[in-house]
Protein backbone atom coordinates (compact mmCIF):
# COMPACT_ATOMS: atom_id res chain seq x y z
CA UNK A 1 0.00 0.00 0.00
CA UNK A 2 1.50 3.25 -0.99
CA UNK A 3 1.50 5.93 1.98
CA UNK A 4 -0.67 9.44 0.53
CA UNK A 5 1.14 12.79 1.86
CA UNK A 6 -1.87 13.48 3.83
CA UNK A 7 -0.83 9.99 5.89
CA UNK A 8 2.74 11.28 5.95
CA UNK A 9 1.42 14.64 7.26
CA UNK A 10 -0.81 13.21 10.15
CA UNK A 11 2.75 11.38 10.94
CA UNK A 12 5.14 14.31 11.10
CA UNK A 13 4.83 18.04 10.14
CA UNK A 14 6.80 19.00 7.35
CA UNK A 15 7.47 22.59 8.02
CA UNK A 16 7.62 22.51 12.13
CA UNK A 17 7.10 26.24 13.88
CA UNK A 18 5.85 27.67 10.19
CA UNK A 19 2.61 26.28 10.50
CA UNK A 20 0.52 23.57 11.25
CA UNK A 21 -2.50 21.51 10.04
CA UNK A 22 -6.04 21.53 12.41
CA UNK A 23 -7.89 18.30 11.44
CA UNK A 24 -11.56 19.09 11.34
CA UNK A 25 -14.70 16.92 10.03
CA UNK A 26 -14.01 13.70 8.15
CA UNK A 27 -11.48 13.58 5.29
CA UNK A 28 -13.72 13.48 3.07
CA UNK A 29 -15.16 16.98 4.19
CA UNK A 30 -11.94 18.76 3.19
CA UNK A 31 -12.46 21.47 5.98
CA UNK A 32 -9.03 21.15 7.72
CA UNK A 33 -6.92 23.64 7.68
CA UNK A 34 -2.94 25.08 7.92
CA UNK A 35 -2.38 28.07 11.19
CA UNK A 36 0.73 30.00 11.09
CA UNK A 37 2.77 29.15 13.58
CA UNK A 38 3.99 32.21 13.59
CA UNK A 39 4.16 35.78 12.39
CA UNK A 40 4.92 36.83 8.51
CA UNK A 41 4.96 40.66 7.60
CA UNK A 42 3.61 41.04 4.27
CA UNK A 43 5.20 39.72 1.25
CA UNK A 44 7.35 38.00 3.19
CA UNK A 45 8.31 34.02 1.77
CA UNK A 46 6.43 31.59 4.07
CA UNK A 47 7.90 28.02 2.64
CA UNK A 48 9.78 27.59 -0.47
CA UNK A 49 8.34 25.11 -3.01
CA UNK A 50 10.70 22.26 -3.06
CA UNK A 51 10.38 18.33 -3.00
CA UNK A 52 7.76 18.47 -5.40
CA UNK A 53 6.56 15.95 -7.89
CA UNK A 54 5.03 15.92 -11.33
CA UNK A 55 1.83 14.75 -11.86
CA UNK A 56 -1.90 14.78 -13.61
CA UNK A 57 -3.94 17.42 -12.73
CA UNK A 58 -6.18 16.37 -9.57
CA UNK A 59 -7.76 17.98 -6.69
CA UNK A 60 -4.46 17.84 -4.63
CA UNK A 61 -2.12 19.69 -7.33
CA UNK A 62 -0.81 22.93 -8.44
CA UNK A 63 -0.62 24.04 -11.79
CA UNK A 64 2.65 25.62 -12.65
CA UNK A 65 2.51 26.50 -16.28
CA UNK A 66 0.14 25.97 -19.19
CA UNK A 67 0.71 22.31 -19.28
CA UNK A 68 2.42 21.07 -16.07
CA UNK A 69 0.58 20.03 -12.67
CA UNK A 70 2.94 19.07 -8.92
CA UNK A 71 2.08 17.18 -6.04
CA UNK A 72 3.38 19.86 -3.29
CA UNK A 73 3.84 16.51 -1.02
CA UNK A 74 4.26 18.78 2.07
CA UNK A 75 1.28 19.78 4.93
CA UNK A 76 1.01 22.60 2.27
CA UNK A 77 -1.68 20.40 0.20
CA UNK A 78 -4.02 21.65 3.53
CA UNK A 79 -3.99 25.42 2.55
CA UNK A 80 -7.75 26.45 1.45
CA UNK A 81 -9.10 28.48 -0.80
CA UNK A 82 -10.42 31.99 0.05
CA UNK A 83 -11.27 35.00 -2.08
CA UNK A 84 -9.26 36.86 0.67
CA UNK A 85 -6.60 35.19 0.68
CA UNK A 86 -3.38 35.43 3.28
CA UNK A 87 -1.15 34.00 0.74
CA UNK A 88 -0.16 33.87 -2.47
CA UNK A 89 1.14 30.27 -4.00
CA UNK A 90 3.88 31.95 -6.14
CA UNK A 91 4.59 29.22 -8.52
CA UNK A 92 7.00 31.31 -10.96
CA UNK A 93 9.09 32.36 -7.95
CA UNK A 94 8.07 28.93 -6.17
CA UNK A 95 7.34 30.04 -3.36
CA UNK A 96 4.73 30.84 -0.58
CA UNK A 97 4.11 34.26 0.04
CA UNK A 98 2.02 36.59 2.57
CA UNK A 99 -0.09 38.84 0.75
CA UNK A 100 -0.81 40.77 4.33
CA UNK A 101 0.06 40.61 7.83
CA UNK A 102 -0.52 37.03 8.75
CA UNK A 103 -0.36 36.48 12.49
CA UNK A 104 0.35 33.08 14.79
CA UNK A 105 -2.96 31.67 14.88
CA UNK A 106 -3.77 33.17 11.20
CA UNK A 107 -5.60 30.56 8.87
CA UNK A 108 -2.47 30.37 5.48
CA UNK A 109 -4.98 30.43 2.49
CA UNK A 110 -4.64 31.10 -1.28
CA UNK A 111 -7.05 32.09 -4.52
CA UNK A 112 -7.04 28.41 -6.06
CA UNK A 113 -7.85 30.28 -9.44
CA UNK A 114 -4.14 32.15 -9.24
CA UNK A 115 -2.47 29.04 -10.18
CA UNK A 116 -5.09 26.65 -11.77
CA UNK A 117 -7.12 27.59 -15.08
CA UNK A 118 -9.83 24.66 -15.03
CA UNK A 119 -9.90 22.65 -11.42
CA UNK A 120 -10.00 19.24 -11.98
CA UNK A 121 -12.29 19.39 -8.73
CA UNK A 122 -14.44 22.28 -8.88
CA UNK A 123 -16.62 23.38 -5.60
CA UNK A 124 -18.82 26.04 -3.41
CA UNK A 125 -16.98 28.53 -2.00
CA UNK A 126 -18.05 29.50 1.38
CA UNK A 127 -15.49 31.97 2.09
CA UNK A 128 -17.63 34.78 3.19
CA UNK A 129 -15.49 37.85 1.35
CA UNK A 130 -17.01 40.60 0.06
CA UNK A 131 -15.26 39.28 -3.56
CA UNK A 132 -16.24 35.32 -3.52
CA UNK A 133 -16.64 34.25 -6.62
CA UNK A 134 -19.09 31.51 -5.01
CA UNK A 135 -17.99 28.78 -7.30
CA UNK A 136 -14.29 27.91 -7.65
CA UNK A 137 -13.97 26.22 -10.91
CA UNK A 138 -10.83 27.72 -12.44
CA UNK A 139 -9.42 31.20 -14.40
CA UNK A 140 -11.14 29.33 -17.22
CA UNK A 141 -14.37 30.66 -15.88
CA UNK A 142 -14.24 34.03 -14.23
CA UNK A 143 -13.96 37.14 -16.27
CA UNK A 144 -10.87 39.42 -16.47
CA UNK A 145 -12.09 42.00 -14.43
CA UNK A 146 -12.91 39.57 -11.54
CA UNK A 147 -9.36 37.84 -11.97
CA UNK A 148 -7.92 41.51 -11.84
CA UNK A 149 -9.06 42.08 -8.13
CA UNK A 150 -5.89 38.94 -7.48
CA UNK A 151 -2.43 38.13 -7.78
CA UNK A 152 -2.07 35.40 -10.87
CA UNK A 153 0.63 33.59 -11.57
CA UNK A 154 2.25 34.19 -15.31
CA UNK A 155 0.90 31.30 -17.26
CA UNK A 156 -2.74 32.27 -15.88
CA UNK A 157 -1.97 35.80 -16.91
CA UNK A 158 -0.83 34.75 -20.15
CA UNK A 159 -3.97 32.35 -21.09
CA UNK A 160 -6.53 35.17 -19.97
CA UNK A 161 -4.45 37.13 -22.29
CA UNK A 162 -4.97 34.65 -24.96
CA UNK A 163 -8.78 33.57 -24.11
CA UNK A 164 -9.56 37.34 -23.99
CA UNK A 165 -7.94 37.60 -27.61
CA UNK A 166 -9.71 34.73 -29.10
CA UNK A 167 -12.98 37.11 -27.60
Amino acid sequence: MAVTNSVQSETKPTHPGYFRIVRQGTPEQYCSKLIAERDYPKESVIAELKGLTPGPKRYSSVQISKTEHIELNSDLVFMNHSCDPSTHMDTDGMAVRALKDIKNGDELTFFYPSTEWDMAQPFDCWCGASQCVKQVTGAKHLSTETLNNFVLVDHIKELVAERDQQA
